[in-house]
């Protein structure tokens, strides 16, 4: 059995190198805030100058599962029956998207396991076939690759816990497939009394191998204790401020205070039902969040395509530019904008790599099991 007392430290985030940025890149811009030029000075040309040269990166996309139910798409030209394609991408200036492999109906076992690899399997395929728009990404690196050369990046995950079907093997096989975030919930070891001891060494094996924890619907003690437990940034793909709107998967202000205590991600998504009705109550929610939690700690999560209402003026991923634009008009420095849209979710890829390379050198991969830990 693995050594279950990790004594990995934490480790600082990886320096940042400085890299080209061509000129003819539809998306381009350093990883460094520096001012931009505003010549007509209203928030929307503002907002559109700033998301050049600091894109969006979404945290959540349901397109993969949208588009199962198409008999034919095509992203490249525009698609009506979807919130998402590549035109709207580019009209929103989004620079990465995560696409969400989370399964429509409550599976386990083996049957979640090869859902799952269906999900991931289609996402490669549409990915592949619209390869004039976007590129699959993994690393913090790749993902400023894809948007110095014109292209949307896309991440793979968040997944469902399920798909380990409790085996730190499949964990591992899924992230070398192109995995790169996993949802803890939904299953024995991270449930409503937090996580086991099974549950603490799946996050030690996600730090070891790279993956990124999303805590987004997870209970309380599961959250405090991976908070505790992770050496890497753990995100919340899907999270607002409970305060303001009163839904189960938004945080209370104690937990986003020691979300930024920790450095973690706070995504706010753009749905009516957490985050309210319009683009003012969107910007309310990361208002609230950068004040607890840091400017840092907070970003953006369209949950487009996944069957939500969204607030008005942000009915898909062209209307980006508008919801900065309030930001702006709120008196948010451009710095901090440029942290919340690209940023924040490039330092936590890079935290979440700079963990994994610290780790291999201290711990083999872990074999063990659900049955030898949670007796």
């Amino acid at each position: 059995m693995a050594d279950l007392q990790d004594d990995l430290h934490p480790a600082a985030e990886a320096g940042r190198a400085d890299e080209p940025y061509p000129q003819e890149a539809v998306v381009v811009g350093p990883e460094t805030y520096e001012p931009v030029s505003d010549p007509d000075d209203t928030p929307l040309t503002r907002a559109r100058a700033v998301l050049a040269a600091h894109p969006v990166a979404d945290g959540y996309s349901g397109l993969a599962g949208a588009l199962r139910r198409l008999p034919w798409y095509d992203l490249d030209v525009g698609e009506n029956a979807v919130d998402t394609d590549v035109p709207r991408l580019r009209k929103g200036q989004v620079g990465a998207l995560f696409w969400a492999l989370h399964l429509p109906e409550v599976q386990d076992g083996d049957r979640a396991v090869g859902a799952t690899l269906e999900q991931l399997d289609l996402a490669k395929t549409v990915v592949a076939a619209h390869d004039e728009g976007l590129r699959p990404a993994r690393t913090a690196g790749e993902v400023a690759d894809a948007r110095n050369c014109g292209r949307v990046a896309v991440l793979f995950g968040p997944a469902g816990a399920a798909a380990l079907g409790d085996s730190l093997s499949v964990l591992r096989s899924l992230h070398l497939l192109g995995l790169r975030v996993l949802t803890l919930t939904g299953t024995s070891w991270a449930g409503a009394a937090g996580l086991t001891r099974f549950g603490e060494e799946v996050v030690r094996e996600m730090n070891r191998v790279g993956l990124v924890a999303d805590l987004s619907g997870a209970s309380a003690p599961t959250i405090r204790r991976a908070l505790a437990l992770s050496k890497a940034p753990v995100l919340f793909t899907r999270s607002a401020a409970r305060t303001l709107r009163p839904h189960p998967a938004n945080l209370p202000d104690d937990l986003l205070g020691e979300v930024g205590e920790a450095k973690g991600l706070c995504l706010v998504p753009l749905t009516a039902e957490q985050a309210g009705p319009s683009v003012r109550d969107v910007a309310d929610h990361l208002d609230h969040i950068r004040t607890l939690a840091g400017p840092e700690c907070v970003g953006l999560s369209g949950t487009y395509d996944t069957g939500s209402a969204h607030p008005q003026e942000l009915h898909d991923t062209s209307c980006y530019p508008r919801l900065i634009a309030e930001l702006l008009r709120r008196g948010w420095e451009e710095s901090d904008v440029a942290l919340l849209t690209w940023g924040n979710v490039q330092r936590v890829l890079r935290g979440a790599d700079f963990t994994a390379h610290a780790a291999q050198q201290r711990r083999p991969p872990s074999t063990a099991t659900i049955a030898d830990l949670d007796r």
